[in-house]
């Protein structure tokens, strides 16, 4: 094993700030201390996997004495993604807590008294806006009624028949009745 003394050292120095930064009574720096130790890990793992080697690949003419191992490579995949999973998971706890303590006294429990009262106002305002758009659309609807009864009786007394002449109806794009 060749392992280089100054990695060795990096790792004891990693672990001893990570631990000691994870004693404190901060979440962020017990995150902090968790992403040292889980890097010293990794690093460990790396300085304990040996020389390195061939890719751990047999072909012919390979002898397997040369080739590197690939378990520590599957064990620094699996602590990376072990890490990044407690520290995403460390990250919700970190805003969760914040949130709370950003509440005060009131703690985790909603208003929901004011929440109720907004809600009512704002269907107040939707049913007021909706009566006075029906409304509207019914004005325009009546007077649109009202024009079309006036064209076909203007019609009628042109051609002497129920509805439009055809020059109307060329001009509305066909005969409705």
């Amino acid at each position: 094993m060749t392992g280089s003394l100054t990695l060795v050292a990096l790792v004891a120095v990693m672990f001893g700030a990570g631990i000691y930064v994870m004693l404190e009574r901060s979440l962020t720096r017990v995150l902090i201390g968790f992403l040292l130790v889980g890097n010293a890990v990794n690093l460990l793992i790396y300085v304990m996997s040996g020389a390195p080697g061939l890719a751990p690949v047999l072909y012919d003419g390979v002898d397997p004495d040369e080739i590197s191992d690939p378990l520590p490579q599957v064990f620094m995949l699996t602590a990376i993604v072990i890490n990044l999973g407690i520290t995403a998971f460390m990250l919700a706890l970190i805003y969760r807590s914040w949130w709370l303590a950003r509440l005060g006294d009131r703690g985790d429990l909603v208003d929901d008294d004011r929440d109720e009262r907004e809600s009512g106002e704002g269907a107040a305002d939707v049913a007021r806006s909706s009566r006075l758009d029906d409304t509207a659309i019914l004005d325009i609807l009546e007077q649109s009624d009202e024009e079309y009864e006036e064209r076909g009786s203007e019609a009628s007394a042109r051609t002497g028949r129920d509805g439009a002449d055809p020059a109307d109806r060329a001009d509305r794009g066909g005969d409705r009745r």
